[in-house]
Formats: structure tokens, sequence, C-alpha cells
């Protein structure tokens, strides 16, 4: 993993049994796009092109600026990988901005999603998937000699991480940019302008708090983000589409793996974590 960690954040596997004819209704919400391979499952995701339904597929979702509903029939197994800011625009040329809160299929993209559904047996391991998945992404790296993703970019990352309460002109002077420069490079990586990206990512770390997979020793810090309980009420609610109350009671599965697995990168990211490790939470 360590040869893609340049272009990729994460890998991941899902994969959840359940009843036939049973519909679980949840959400997304990556703050970076993201490449998922469905092998199992009736998918159904709320765009912004309106409703897209898929069963088996390779698909690229773009970030989110706020929580993609989904819903999803029967067993489902789903695999994948993450891109870090800059890295599809390295490797494909694609423009992330393009597909923020859309998704479209692989296939229709590179013309490789049928040969890259075949590459995976929905009997084998996750482990096998995992190596395969892995295996393509660095043949893909080293066939296409792919530069990295803007150094700015990464240090834009590393900022959101750590610290999203700054300010944008601190952002970029830390980056070592003029501030034009900084929102230029972060609608070209992120999609989004540099304070809706850093207004996003202090919401995702409360909602992996109030879901109980951040850090316990975290959560005064994480609250002080905000002015008062009203701010953070509301610029939760724009994200989430409730208030946090209701997010804490409302069951959200398939939303507390992705933030899970969000909330250990960021920690190992900021070196506060050993891969693999246990996690502070479990």
């Amino acid at each position: 993993m360590a040869e893609l960690a340049p272009w990729i954040a994460r890998l991941y596997v899902t994969k959840v049994s359940v009843p036939a004819d049973y519909v679980l209704s949840c959400g997304l919400f990556n703050d970076w796009a993201c490449l998922r391979v469905q092998l199992a499952g009736e998918w159904t995701a709320q765009t912004a092109d309106g409703p897209r339904a898929h069963d088996r597929a390779a698909l690229l979702f773009g970030p989110q600026s706020r929580i993609m509903p989904v819903t999803v029939k029967g067993s489902f197994i789903s695999l994948g990988a993450s891109y870090r800011p800059g890295a599809l625009q390295a490797m494909n040329g694609i423009k992330v901005g393009d597909y923020l809160d859309r998704l479209e299929n692989v296939c229709t993209i590179t013309g490789e999603g049928d040969a890259l559904l075949d590459s995976f047996d929905p009997q084998d391991s996750p482990e096998n998937w995992l190596r395969i998945l892995e295996g393509r992404l660095l043949r893909l790296i080293e066939r296409r000699r792919c530069a990295r993703p803007d150094p700015v970019s990464a240090h834009f990352e590393n900022i959101i991480l750590r610290d999203p309460a700054m300010t944008v002109s601190d952002a970029a002077r830390e980056c070592g940019v003029e501030r034009r420069r900084l929102e230029r490079l972060c609608h070209r990586d992120f999609g989004m302008a540099p304070k809706q990206v850093m207004r996003r990512a202090r919401a995702i770390d409360m909602a992996s708090l109030l879901r109980g997979v951040a850090e316990p020793e975290e959560g005064d810090q994480l609250a002080l983000r905000y002015y008062d309980e009203s701010h953070l009420s509301r610029e939760f609610t724009e994200f989430f589409g409730m208030p946090p109350r209701q997010f804490m009671a409302t069951p959200q599965p398939i939303l507390t793996l992705a933030l899970e697995s969000r909330q250990a990168y960021r920690l190992e990211a900021l070196r506060r974590l050993e891969p693999g490790a246990s996690r502070p939470w479990q």
C-alpha cells in the first residue's frame, strides 16, 4: 500500500449478509472521490443527477458536498479505493469537480469497467480482492507514468485532517502559496472552494464523534471548532440533513463504516495511529 500512498488514501471491503428482501436506507459522505466495485446488492443513490440504481457495477463516485442518501436491497459486497486530492487528474485526466455529488460507470469513463469487474470473484476472500485491486491500481500508475498530485494539495489535505478550523488565509500561508492559488488548486483537486472543504471536514469529524468512531478525548477540541451549540446545529444540519441529536438517534450503519475508515486514515496520516493498530474507539 505504501507504493500507492501518493495517489490512494485507503482501500476497503464491506461485506454484509442480510435476507434477500431486506432494504437498508442510509447514506454516504466522502470528502474524496472513490472507486466502488459492487459485487452484490441492489444499490440506489440520490445523486445531483437524480436517483441512480445499480447492481453489479464498477463506479466512480465523486466527492460529496453533503450526505448522499442511499438504499441497498439484500446482501451486499462493496470494495474500492479512495483517491487522494489531485490523484484522479494525475491518473486519468479527470476533473473531480465534474463529479461532485455524482457517480459514473467506470466503463463509460475509461472503457475498463467490465474488465475490472471480471477481475473479482464474489466467492473469493476479501484479502484476495484487496490484493487484486492494489495490483491493478499499481499497474495503471506504472503504465501511465502518473505524476504525483500537487504537493500543495497534499499539504492542504493534511491541514483539513489536522485543523479544519484554520482560516483559508492561514492555510494558504502554511502551504506557501497565495490565497488565490490555493483556491484554484482546491477547485481543481477537491472540487470545492477551500472554505467549503474545511467546513465539510469539521462536520465529518463531528459526525464521527457522534457515531462513536473518533478519539473520545477529542470531543472538547472538536466542539471548540464551532462558536456555540446553535452554530454546530446549523452547520451539521446543512451537511447531514438533520441536527446532531437526531443524527445520534438514527441508525446509520453504512455511513458509520465510512466515517470509521476515514477517521482511521486521518489518525494514520497525522501519525497518531500505526497502520493496522487497534483504533482508540474499539
